[in-house]
């Protein structure tokens, strides 16, 4: 028998990784002659730099950076030799003749700028930057990188990108055509314009995005994501037409069509997909899929009898997903079994070959719930056997 175990991250308790090994133990105890196959799961969010270069031999590299509220931070980035990067993967980075061959950075926002270096009572979207996924960016080009891949998941930001842009080179300008040292949307009454450029040395930048937000309007990136940044109601409106005067703004310096906002994804992570494909010739790439290649997933799909997967919350809206919802599906169209663990399975009527269990009993506290969440998951896999 050979099992895949395919899990993302429990969010707040377990790291995909985690989540894999325990399952992993689980099952050993039962069926030690059984061959696992661990692959954990990475969506741009926190663990996509880690996972992703680890999966193909690269190494890591840490850096001090600024936090999404200025405070002092250290984030880590991969860097993977060209050669050691599936080829599938190699072929949706597309990257210019320059840079193929050259090691390739991964980057995860969420270790510079994510919503989890942050108290809840220090979340608000007017005060936060992106100047340390800046900063990040700018390390790896310095460590030798030819092309930067960043997965933009878990932001705690809204600032389009500018505090990112401003450590690679571009100025927010006022008024008085003073540069903004720190251009958040608390300071953006003030800001007018922009000077300089981010420097042309960059290696060639793609990110990872899976999101289909435009920037801005109803489906927007205010709309969508600010409630969870610590964005007030009233406050929608204003930051919404704050961002679209700035974007037309930034697009006009940088020689861009105002069109490039309504693009699926320019809203990811606060807008900051937005800000470095205008400032900084930043591609999108489909996350799941550029994922899924890197990772070799379709031949770990095809060689597995059973397909173990999970994460925290799994609904009927998951199999038309991303993640464990994705994986599920794929594994199904092949004729396999699937089994999906979550803290929270609600599934009425799972297709045919899938088994979605609750790790968590219903009206389990939160905090109780993350708490227990490895032995619950244990204990769920050995149920199994």
């Amino acid at each position: 028998m050979r099992v895949l175990l395919a899990f993302d991250k429990f969010k707040d308790c377990l790291t995909a990784p985690a989540a894999c090994t325990l399952a992993a133990a689980a099952l050993r105890e039962r069926h030690p002659t059984w061959e696992l196959d661990a692959c954990p799961l990475a969506d741009g969010g926190e663990g996509f730099a880690d996972i992703l270069t680890r999966a193909a031999g690269g190494t890591l590299h840490a850096t001090p950076v600024t936090g999404p509220r200025g405070q002092a931070a250290t984030a880590t980035f991969g860097l993977v030799p060209w050669a050691q990067i599936p080829a599938g993967a190699r072929a949706l980075l597309d990257l210019p003749a320059r840079a193929a061959g050259r090691p390739v950075a991964v980057l995860e926002m969420a270790s510079a700028s994510g919503l989890a270096l942050l108290a809840p009572a220090a979340r608000d979207p007017w005060e936060t930057t992106t100047t340390g996924t800046g900063e990040l960016i700018r390390a790896a080009a310095a460590a030798g990188a030819g092309a930067v891949l960043l997965g933009v998941g878990g932001s705690a930001t809204h600032d389009l990108g500018l505090g990112a842009l401003t450590a690679l080179g571009l100025q927010t300008l006022d008024t008085h055509g003073i540069p903004l040292a720190n251009p958040i949307p608390r300071h953006w009454a003030a800001a007018t314009g922009f000077a300089g450029a981010v420097d042309p040395a960059l290696p060639p930048l793609r990110i990872a995005c899976d999101v289909t937000n435009p920037l801005a309007g109803p489906r927007g990136a205010a709309a969508t994501y600010g409630p969870q940044k610590g964005l007030q109601a009233q406050d929608l409106a204003r930051l919404d037409a704050a961002s679209v005067r700035l974007a037309r703004a930034l697009c006009a310096h940088c020689g861009q069509p105002e069109s490039l906002a309504g693009v699926p994804g320019a809203g990811a992570a606060g807008g900051i997909a937005f800000g470095l494909m205008a400032g900084a010739g930043a591609r999108l790439l489909p996350g799941f899929d550029l994922v899924s290649a890197w990772l070799d997933l379709e031949a770990r799909l095809a060689a597995a009898d059973l397909v173990i997967t999970g994460e925290g919350r799994f609904d009927a809206s998951s199999l038309q997903g991303k993640g464990p919802g994705a994986v599920a599906a794929r594994a199904l169209a092949r004729g396999k079994r699937v089994v999906v663990l979550a803290g929270q399975a609600t599934l009425p009527e799972p297709p045919p070959g899938l088994v979605a269990r609750s790790i968590s009993p219903p009206g389990l506290p939160l905090a109780e719930a993350l708490r227990e969440a490895p032995q619950r998951l244990t204990a769920a896999v050995r149920e199994l056997s």
